[in-house]
């Protein structure tokens, strides 16, 4: 896999990007339980990446502030992608809302939106980083970055899924369940096609 054109995409292909893009469905088995169940199971699982005496201001942080800063790379990593890049993909694909369209192409996993500086995060496994490293060095031009070990992140508290508090980082696609993440084949055809809509404007 290249980082021009990931599996399933097919070079010249933006128009037809969101059917690409599609997950292929749900994972079968998953036990339904209320939301207030996961958003508690989620955060306990979130906090488990700081050492027991740091969960507290974490949850202090998220009290006060409706972020937590979190260190990536043990239970999770991060992809960073600005806005602009994005905004080329859905504008290709006349799509009006860019968390609705993460949340069809990515299956529910996981983005934060950080609006001050105009950036998403899809959370993925912490592995992420390290297995496609050739792969992100060529992201680099285009603004993305895979934030693993030594990386950090603020993290918005469970309830915060909109964007109600001026330039506070939100869940652009909230985390569903615990140790639920971002597909990293996903992640990256969905980099590739918004890399390919870029491309495309430069050469009109």
């Amino acid at each position: 896999m290249n980082a021009d054109t990931a599996p399933g995409t097919q070079p010249g292909e933006a128009s037809g990007a969101l059917s690409v893009l599609r997950p292929t469905g749900a994972e079968p088995g998953v036990f339904i339980h209320s939301t207030a169940d996961r958003r508690l199971a989620t955060e306990h699982w979130l906090l488990a990446t700081l050492p027991g005496p740091l969960r507290d201001r974490a949850r202090w942080e998220w009290e006060q502030h409706r972020v937590a800063i979190l260190p990536l790379g043990g239970l999770f990593s991060a992809v960073r992608m600005p806005e602009r890049l994005l905004t080329a993909l859905i504008t290709s694909v006349e799509v009006a809302c860019l968390d609705d369209f993460l949340t069809e192409v990515l299956g529910g996993g996981p983005v934060i939106c950080d609006p001050r500086f105009a950036r998403y995060y899809a959370l993925v496994p912490a592995s992420m980083p390290a297995t496609l490293q050739q792969m992100a060095d060529t992201w680099s031009a285009f603004g993305v970055e895979c934030l693993g070990r030594g990386s950090y992140l603020g993290v918005p508290r469970m309830d915060a899924v909109n964007q109600e508090h001026g330039f506070a980082s939100y869940w652009s696609v909230p985390m569903d369940a615990a140790a639920v993440l971002c597909a990293p084949l996903s992640v990256a055809r969905l980099i590739a096609a918004a890399r390919h809509c870029v491309d495309t404007e430069s050469e009109a």
